[in-house]
């Protein structure tokens, strides 16, 4: 196999799911650390944020191998990772919902889950247009993508 000096393109857009789904989590991680009283819980909460920020410390250095990558930065509000984690949310109800359905011999309860599934797709549609026209999830420009993952992943990481 020869040595490339960039990612290809589906292990780019791959590094960019866990990249955008790590951001948010550590967000939100650090967001919700603060309600914590139990120290037990607060340790495990601690343990996460470190290794969501390690996670994200060792993929950050691969994005400049990313094919077509543009430097410029620009600083937005919270809607970007509000809209973000929602999509996240949708999409992971979606892949549950897929594989309950796979796990259901009830056919009242199939065509329930059925049902949930596709108010789920239709969420996240919603919420992918909605991040698409208001530019936080521009996903017919692999440069813009890219800088929106490190962007945020840097916010995530020097979060207090």
């Amino acid at each position: 196999m020869d040595e490339r000096r960039t990612l290809a393109w589906h292990e780019t857009l791959e590094m960019h799911e866990l990249v955008a789904f790590q951001s948010n989590g550590l967000i939100k991680l650090k967001k919700m650390i603060r309600e914590v009283k139990d120290p037990q819980l607060r340790q495990l909460y601690n343990v996460s944020i470190q290794g969501v920020e390690q996670n994200l410390r060792e993929l950050l250095p691969f994005f400049p191998q990313a094919p077509h990558r543009e430097d410029e930065e620009e600083e937005r509000a919270d809607n970007p990772f509000y809209s973000g984690d929602l999509l996240g949310f949708a999409k992971t109800s979606v892949r549950s919902y897929a594989i309950a359905i796979t796990e259901t011999a009830t056919p009242q309860l199939r065509n329930v889950l059925v049902k949930q599934l596709n108010a789920a797709i239709q969420l996240h549609a919603q919420v992918y247009r909605y991040m698409y026209q208001h530019g936080y999830y521009p996903s017919y420009n692999l440069s813009e993508l890219l800088k929106n993952d490190v962007r945020n992943a840097n916010r995530a990481i020097s979060m207090k």
